[in-house]
């Protein structure tokens, strides 16, 4: 099967806009007492911003379906996670949507649904490649294709050279793994004039970025003319650390990910460059959609890419933000 990527800012507004109507739900299960049931294994929710719309969204659209939804949050642990796929497997649901909490420990998950025959859909982040073959369709951010783009935001604000430095997020989430190589990759082939002078993770936690940017900018100092942080929650964190430093954030190009009403902020006072548009309206309800087509049987694309357009202080305010 080929790959499917939405690119059209129309899909993505209608989308939102959709989504945004339907998000009205809270709890953890959605839907009526049909047959279909869904059993979805996140690593976040209503404890974070990101997850607190995707949750409601994919609630919204499965009690529209006529869908059973269960929903879970390990956390991002792992052995939590391991440990709801058993009860999920156990209760032999129609399908199971997995956001992997880590690409790396979810195989076992994936080998016992398969012996169940509960077809997997993965969501937001992919599994690892090894793993393609035990998940029926992926929908969500090409992350790989999110630090390519990500690459090219910084460099139009960099004019294709300089220095910098890497926030990274959580180690071993396949979202910070594949935005990071993606991001490399991208450099080495089309920006090869700017150089990574070092990076340091920070868990997608703004507390953390400002302590990983502090370190960094102590290492660096005034060769660092541009920051990538893979979101924007960590993005603030770097604009935060670099003020507490004496240091203009807007004097350094400064790109994330999200399009977050912190992110938003700060691209509009001019303290971030740029990011993406990430949203979790069009994740949620495609995540519930997916897994609906798999139950009827109906022939889908491998993977469905979420459209991530630029956002920059020039377009801000064609996107507004979700979260």
């Amino acid at each position: 099967m080929r790959r499917h990527l939405i690119t059209t800012a129309t899909t993505l507004v209608a989308t939102a806009l959709l989504g945004s109507a339907l998000a009205g739900c809270g709890g953890s299960t959605a839907g009526g007492g049909g047959s279909k049931s869904v059993i979805a294994l996140l690593p976040q929710g209503n404890d974070q911003p990101y997850g607190a719309v995707y949750v409601k969204t994919m609630q919204a659209r499965a009690k529209e379906l006529g869908i059973k939804l269960e929903l879970t949050n390990s956390k991002y642990d792992a052995a939590t996670q391991s440990s709801q796929c058993d009860v999920a497997v156990a209760k032999k649901p129609s399908a199971i949507i997995l956001w992997p909490a880590d690409a790396r420990a979810v195989r076992p998950c994936l080998l016992k649904a398969k012996a169940a025959n509960i077809p997997v859909d993965s969501s937001n982040s992919d599994v690892l490649a090894a793993d393609k073959s035990l998940v029926h369709a992926y929908s969500g951010p090409s992350n790989d294709q999110v630090g390519r783009l990500d690459a090219d935001l910084l460099s139009k604000g960099m004019n294709g050279k300089g220095n910098i430095i890497v926030v990274l997020g959580q180690p071993g989430n396949s979202t910070a793994i594949d935005r990071f190589n993606g991001f490399k990759d991208q450099l080495a082939k089309k920006h090869p004039g700017i150089k990574i002078l070092g990076s340091q993770p920070a868990n997608w936690d703004k507390a953390q970025a400002i302590t990983a940017t502090s370190e960094l900018v102590t290492r660096f100092g005034t060769r660092i003319d541009g920051v990538y942080a893979q979101d924007d929650t960590m993005a603030a964190g770097v604009v935060e650390a670099l003020k507490n430093r004496g240091v203009d954030p807007a004097s350094k190009i400064i790109v994330g990910c999200g399009n977050t009403k912190l992110g938003q902020a700060n691209v509009k006072s001019g303290d971030q460059y740029g990011t993406l548009f990430q949203s979790p309206v069009w994740d949620g309800r495609h995540a519930v959609d997916l897994a609906a087509d798999v139950i009827d049987g109906k022939k889908v694309e491998a993977d469905t890419f979420m459209p991530m357009p630029e956002v920059t202080k020039a377009n801000v305010s064609k996107y507004p933000a979700e979260w």
